[in-house]
């Protein structure tokens, strides 16, 4: 098995290609997105493309963790040029009922997560070449949060960061940080070898990338939960900090995108593509 990393220095984002040298998926791929003019683009996605082709690899599946709220999902542009089918976790619905309401789609805007091509539960697994990725439910920081695990390595999303950053927000409609603290508490079960592969790194005090580490160094070293962090104390801290978080940068645009699975919204008459951005909504504690 061979892991790609792809950063987006943006938004600080990891992306992946998972291959066994002839077939692969894709996790968490950005199409980018400037906030001033309101372009989009493939670049993001065109150098994973780049490598993927450079490898000569079929794809097999394009996998987002959750609806990210820091930045637009690329599920569209592995789909549309490898024939990669797009998937997320079974309980994506919950999140667009929400964001529904949220940006005013209207009751004709489907919340069963018809808009991606596979929806996953808590063990299902799906085969690609030699290799298989197996669905583990990990929400917390949202409902439908799924880590993936592929041999010895589990890409889990924003459930962690790395040791010296710690652990996900929980202030989403639907976040909890107890649930996280369970959530977390799965995943340190597994072999203290297994790898981690993070979607986030944002290199506090100016280090270098990092974007791997075990279940032993989290168990170790996390900020926020250690193997002896009990719950009472993870939840304090983690809703303690929570209140202290601006909503991320790229939220409002992002999540109106993401719960159509990374598609824009349809042109209107003049052949446009608006985004809808509510006022007067975040900030209120």
């Amino acid at each position: 098995m061979h892991i790609e990393a792809f950063f987006h220095s943006d938004t600080s984002t990891l992306s992946y290609v998972v291959h066994d040298g002839r077939t692969g998926v894709v996790i968490d791929p950005v199409r980018d997105y400037d906030a001033a003019s309101g372009h989009t683009s493939w670049a993001s996605a065109e150098e994973l493309a780049n490598y993927i082709d450079r490898e000569g690899l079929a794809l097999a599946y394009v996998i987002d963790t959750h609806a990210h709220a820091d930045h637009l999902s690329g599920l569209p542009y592995f789909q549309e040029r490898y024939g990669a089918r797009s998937v997320t976790g079974s309980r994506v619905g919950e999140v667009q009922r929400t964001f529904r309401d949220f940006y005013g789609l209207g009751d004709d805007f489907p919340v069963d997560g018809s808009q991606f091509d596979r929806l996953v539960d808590e063990r299902d697994r799906l085969s690609f070449g030699s290799l298989e990725v197996e669905a583990l439910h990990t929400p917390g920081h949202t409902p439908a949060h799924m880590s993936w695990r592929i041999g010895d390595a589990v890409f889990i999303g924003d459930t962690l960061f790395m040791p010296d950053y710690g652990s996900a927000r929980c202030d989403f409609p639907g976040g909890s940080a107890a649930i996280l603290y369970e959530s977390i508490q799965r995943l340190y079960a597994l072999p203290d070898e297994t790898r981690l592969f993070l979607c986030h790194d944002y290199q506090p005090g100016g280090r270098p990338l990092a974007y791997q580490t075990t279940i032993r160094e989290q168990k170790r070293t996390n900020i926020h939960l250690r193997s002896d962090t009990t719950q009472a104390e993870f939840v304090a801290l983690r809703e303690a900090r929570d209140e202290t978080l601006d909503a991320p940068r790229l939220l409002l645009p992002s999540l109106q995108v993401n719960i159509r699975a990374g598609r824009l919204p349809e042109p209107e008459a003049n052949g446009i593509a608006y985004l809808k951005i509510p006022v007067d909504v975040l900030g209120r504690r």
